[in-house]
């Protein structure tokens, strides 16, 4: 297994245990957790390899993923009495989600011939839309909506992240660097209440 696989799936179960969490402090059936978790899982990917016209997308001819999405919202409903329902269990989650498959999603519209300004774009696109899907479904306004520095934290990593593939940094490093740099930007953020403008 390539490390390129390794992130993608702790990506997925994190954003999966992300949605499930949502499920569970909305209060809905087990068909509902495993639900908003494949939702938060694929969503974000799903719409990046329609936009690069790579048919049927990812999670369509592999089913690991939502095997792992499932699996990861039977466990946070199996033992959600021991886990914490507040936000901040949620936001943690999908920090590291974000990380994950913004460098994932970077990674991928690289490879697909997209520019560097492209490219960061679809990072967004991957590691935002599953997010606002989830968000949607459950009645509230979307992280990346919202004050929180989320979408700027992943254009933040982007930047990072092409100009170390620009400077000819060894990708592994990169990938590594760009996620951990995008998990630190989002927790920090939160934690100290550092939010954007608004009217």
């Amino acid at each position: 297994m390539t490390l390129f696989q390794i992130i993608d799936f702790i990506g997925t179960v994190s954003f999966a245990a992300s949605g499930a969490l949502a499920g569970v402090r909305k209060q809905l059936d087990l068909y509902g957790i495993c639900f908003l978790a494949i939702v938060t899982a694929i969503g974000g990917g799903t719409t990046r390899d329609v936009m690069l016209g790579h048919v049927p997308p990812f999670a369509f001819t592999e089913i690991s993923y939502f095997l792992l999405s499932i699996a990861t919202a039977i466990v946070v409903f199996t033992f959600q009495t021991q886990m914490t329902r507040t936000y901040t269990k949620l936001v943690w989650m999908d920090a590291v989600g974000l990380g994950l498959f913004n460098v994932t999603g970077l990674t991928i519209a690289l490879s697909s011939g997209v520019g560097y300004f492209g490219s960061i774009v679809f990072g967004v696109i991957t590691c935002t839309v599953g997010g606002m899907m989830r968000d949607v479904i459950i009645g509230e306004t979307p992280f990346v909506l919202k004050q929180e520095i989320y979408a700027t934290a992943c254009i933040i990593s982007g930047v990072v992240f092409c100009l170390m593939h620009y400077l000819g940094v060894n990708m592994q490093i990169n990938m590594m660097a760009s996620a951990v740099l995008l998990f630190a930007i989002r927790m920090v953020t939160y934690k100290f209440r550092v939010h954007m403008p608004s009217v």
